[in-house]
């Protein structure tokens, strides 16, 4: 008998929760970094700064991907399905990707002429220092996530008793990841791409041979949503879609999104 799978099982909510605990740890971490850069010394600070940076998101990435490889583990085994086979550890990001994403996020810290600064950069150090703590946060937070859901895309790609994989969002998820869960188990073994915005918490929920996926309960109401408001309305539906959810959705969308 084909077993089910769902965005919404037990175990698919215990590995969120597990990423989601791992990402208070990291923030936690990535705060008290933030010593490290001197106002008054930003040229010589900064590079120790993104040093350690790339110590810790390397060191959490590696943590993502052990609990992607035994969440796989457990989905694999749970379906019965035959052979065995081993999940593909995903490396760390590269230092130059980090780098480049930490550069971003502290861009505005670098003094400018009045006539050339934007008005991020004409805000007092101390604004523009919390306003770049709070994108480092958001840049740790992405790329140590992608690296656990990228394990268990390749996981599925290199896995020939896996067919598919869904999107689970949280009941808090902003419309973005909301409408994408509501796909279900549409993205086939070969699918690379998985959309992500800083702090998105969705998971990869493989499906193998013989499975049956079943949208959650609060995906299908999505989905239904979706449908009744949005469907049919071509380069409108988004917009549609998150009005809908705001009036209809039992499950709020947070105010960031």
């Amino acid at each position: 008998m084909a077993t089910t799978v769902s965005d919404g099982s037990d175990a698919a909510n215990r590995y969120r929760a597990a990423q989601i605990g791992l990402t208070r740890l990291l923030v936690r971490d990535v705060r008290g970094l933030r010593r490290l850069i001197l106002p008054s010394r930003l040229r010589e600070s900064v590079p120790d700064w993104l040093a350690a940076m790339n110590a810790v998101v390397a060191q959490y990435a590696r943590t993502s991907t052990a609990l992607a490889a035994e969440f796989y583990d457990a989905q694999r085994e749970a379906a019965g399905v035959p052979g065995p086979f081993t999940v593909p550890v995903a490396d760390p990001p590269p230092e130059e990707q980090t780098t480049a994403s930490l550069r971003w996020a502290t861009k505005d810290l670098w003094p400018r002429e009045p006539e050339e600064a934007t008005p991020a950069q004409l805000e007092p150090m101390d604004v523009r220092l919390a306003q770049a703590q709070k994108k480092a946060e958001q840049v740790a937070q992405k790329l140590v996530a992608d690296t656990g859901r990228g394990t268990v895309r390749e996981a599925v790609r290199q896995d020939r008793q896996a067919v598919a994989w869904a999107r689970a969002a949280a009941l808090g998820a902003c419309y973005f990841c909301k409408v994408l869960a509501t796909r279900g188990a549409v993205y086939e073994q070969d699918t690379a791409d998985f959309r992500a915005h800083d702090g998105c918490h969705c998971g990869v929920v493989p499906v193998f041979r013989g499975q049956r996926f079943e949208l959650s309960p609060h995906a299908r109401e999505w989905e239904r949503i979706y449908r009744e408001y949005a469907q049919g309305h071509s380069g409108d539906q988004l917009r549609l879609f998150r009005r809908a959810l705001a009036e209809h959705d039992s499950n709020p969308l947070p105010a960031a999104h």
